[in-house]
């Protein structure tokens, strides 16, 4: 089995989609995603945002 058989096309070629892993540099990027998020949503807990209340 190729690894061409495991690709499936949809929109009639326009997107292609294929299974296998997932890349290091994406998985950090989903995790400091996450960890930034959380950070900014206890900063900022029921104020206005950031520059917004005097």
């Amino acid at each position: 089995m190729s690894r061409d058989d495991d690709l499936q096309e949809y929109a009639q070629g326009e997107i292609s989609s294929r299974h296998g892993r997932v890349n290091r540099w994406l998985i950090v990027v989903y995790v400091v995603l996450v960890i930034w998020s959380a950070a900014y949503l206890v900063l900022y807990w029921g104020g206005l945002g950031p520059g917004l209340g005097d």
